[in-house]
């Protein structure tokens, strides 16, 4: 069953040799339980650099897939410690990007949870940083 949710997202990106960069953004959403899993999905915005795109964090036993469609397409495969490849299609062209995950953590239920990610990154075989979400979910009632 599909359910509205409130999301309150917080991701914060560190490249090597800059400050870190936090973006937070609260939109609604939905949060839906269906094949073992939860899919965690949103509209992004101006405000991430993403409008246009659709995002959804697929949620499984010990792993999470990012997945974004629309004016950039990328499928993020998150496992703790295990490296993963995938393409990052943009307007611009494609890069292949390896990610690395360092922290995958959820609680979710019917009501909503929490979402924590953290991940290493490497752009054409070159370590860039580490990104990290955080995410809070609400359902809404109808």
């Amino acid at each position: 069953m599909k359910k509205k949710a409130m999301l309150a997202i917080r991701g914060t990106q560190t490249y090597h040799g800059q400050e870190p960069d936090t973006i937070q953004l609260v939109t609604e959403g939905t949060l839906e339980y269906r094949d073992n899993g939860w899919d965690i999905c949103y509209e992004e915005s101006d405000l991430t650099g993403l409008q246009g795109v659709v995002t959804t964090f697929r949620v499984e036993p010990n792993q999470i897939k990012l997945k974004r469609t629309g004016a950039l397409n990328s499928q993020m495969h998150f496992q703790q410690g295990v490296p993963h490849d995938s393409l990052y299609q943009m307007e611009l062209g494609t890069l292949m990007i390896t990610v690395c995950a360092t922290r995958v953590e959820y609680d979710i239920t019917l009501a909503g949870g929490t979402v924590d990610l953290s991940y290493n990154i490497e752009i054409e075989k070159s370590e860039v940083g580490v990104i990290e979400y955080h995410l809070d979910i609400r359902t809404i009632e109808a």
